[in-house]
């Protein structure tokens, strides 16, 4: 049987089971090769359908900025489409359409990426097109300025008017003192218009080199070829002094920390953030399940505590961020009408406390193993889906074989391991609490 029918034979196996899913391990035929200035490339072959993948990662994001430039990282995944010595301004854009392919860009903490779909005959083109604007990306004032205006009109509708988005930021502004995870990624307002093009001439040549980057192509293609392509169109780029690291110096919190955000709104919200480690601890997996167990489906215990049997949100959310640095639990719950933040909170805390007291149930344990295999097994289905779960795990795990093992580290995490690892992170004194309060557009309280 080839690969690519193993593969497919494995996916259809788990995505059919309901019973327990045996631990599996994911393994492709990854081909990595490190060109002479240290441009990384991970390639795996799959001729299942004529298309490719092509994703470009740069170990670069938010926790990469100083205060007063935030949100240059986002700003500049903006700007990376406005033409480079070769390709011209929205060329890259035209000539993807024009052969049936598509691009984009995304910004997060620790990393920014792009990506390509493309019919595999156009492979050639997009490498040309990728290495044009790694090697002399154009820089200009008026690209600036208009970019700036697309980012601050984006953060207006993402953060500044969005009742998710608006305490979200004050949450990571109240729970980190130090570390850069304390703004968003896009940027405080005052910042983002205090960039210059020097400040995107150095961010550029620093962070933008082949020595920081990784590229992960899938599809229809021969390694050795595709290999040789881009040793052809990107050898020439002179490698860069390496970045300077990022200090980690967030202190421990020693006790809990609040906010109230009043704001226009329908309805009050509780967001918390509860200080957990990075990827590079094992805990990180187990917290992966504990997100699960809380908020994921309707069978979870938030959901099915506060929205079905006691009636106080209209919906919940649990998200394990996985972040380079030490990272937060978000746990956020939306009341309905009626219902009080501090009766929601209360709600909310009670469940997530009795996670450190209680071990989880056996059904509850195999349910949410099965659900992180099935969600991680679906998002390989696809070249896109594989180009950016291996890229995802090289620049945030620091190998991309760390995805071969996930599952069977997921099948080995046992009820003792999530009770201490709730005990160890999930506690009140850990977190930041953040209240929305809708209030009128004067700032005045609505009553409910």
């Amino acid at each position: 049987m080839s690969h690519t029918l193993r593969s497919a034979a494995l996916l259809a196996l788990l995505l059919a089971s309901s019973g327990p899913i045996a631990a599996q391990e994911i393994r492709f035929n990854v081909v990595p090769y490190r060109l002479d200035n240290g441009l990384k490339v991970l390639a795996l072959e799959d001729h299942a359908v004529p298309t490719v993948s092509y994703y470009t990662f740069y170990r670069v994001g938010s926790r990469n900025e100083r205060s007063g430039r935030t949100g240059i990282s986002h700003l500049f995944e903006h700007m990376m489409f406005n033409g480079a010595k070769k390709y011209g301004p929205k060329e890259f854009d035209l000539q993807m359409e024009s052969r049936g392919g598509s691009s984009n860009a995304f910004t997060t903490q620790d990393l920014t990426a792009y990506y390509e779909s493309f019919p595999s005959e156009a492979l050639d083109l997009v490498v040309d097109m990728e290495a044009d604007r790694m090697a002399a990306l154009r820089i200009a004032p008026d690209i600036l300025n208009s970019e700036r205006e697309v980012v601050k009109e984006e953060r207006r509708l993402s953060l500044d008017n969005d009742v998710f988005g608006a305490p979200y930021e004050l949450l990571l502004a109240t729970a980190y003192l130090a570390h850069p995870y304390q703004w968003s990624v896009v940027g405080w307002m005052a910042d983002l218009d205090a960039i210059t093009v020097a400040d995107c001439e150095a961010y550029f040549r620093t962070y933008y080199a082949p020595n920081n980057a990784t590229i992960v192509i899938v599809g229809d293609f021969k390694p050795d070829k595709v290999i040789e392509t881009i040793n052809k169109a990107y050898g020439a780029i002179a490698a860069q002094p390496a970045a300077a690291p990022v200090v980690n110096d967030e202190p421990p919190q020693r006790g809990e920390r609040r906010a109230v955000l009043k704001k226009a709104a329908q309805l009050p919200s509780v967001m918390m953030a509860y200080h957990v480690a990075g990827t590079q601890s094992n805990d990180t997996l187990a917290l992966d399940l504990l997100e699960t167990i809380l908020g994921q489906g309707d069978s979870s215990r938030l959901v099915r505590s506060l929205v079905y049997d006691k009636e106080l949100a209209t919906h919940v959310s649990v998200e394990n961020e996985w972040r380079v640095d030490p990272s937060t639990f978000i746990v956020y719950a939306e009341a309905k009408p009626g219902v009080t933040p501090q009766a929601l909170e209360a709600a909310v805390s009670a469940e997530i406390d009795r996670l450190a007291s209680q071990e989880v149930g056996d059904d509850e344990l195999r349910k949410a193993r099965n659900i992180r295999t099935t969600s991680l097994v679906k998002s390989l289905k696809t070249n896109a889906g594989r180009a950016e779960e291996i890229g995802r795990f090289e620049t945030l795990f620091g190998s991309y074989q760390k995805l071969f093992t996930i599952l069977k580290t997921y099948e080995a995490i046992g009820k003792t391991d999530l009770l201490k690892v709730a005990a160890a992170y999930l506690r009140s004194d850990n977190r930041t609490v953040v209240s929305l309060v809708p209030a009128a557009e004067g700032g005045q309280d609505v009553a409910r």
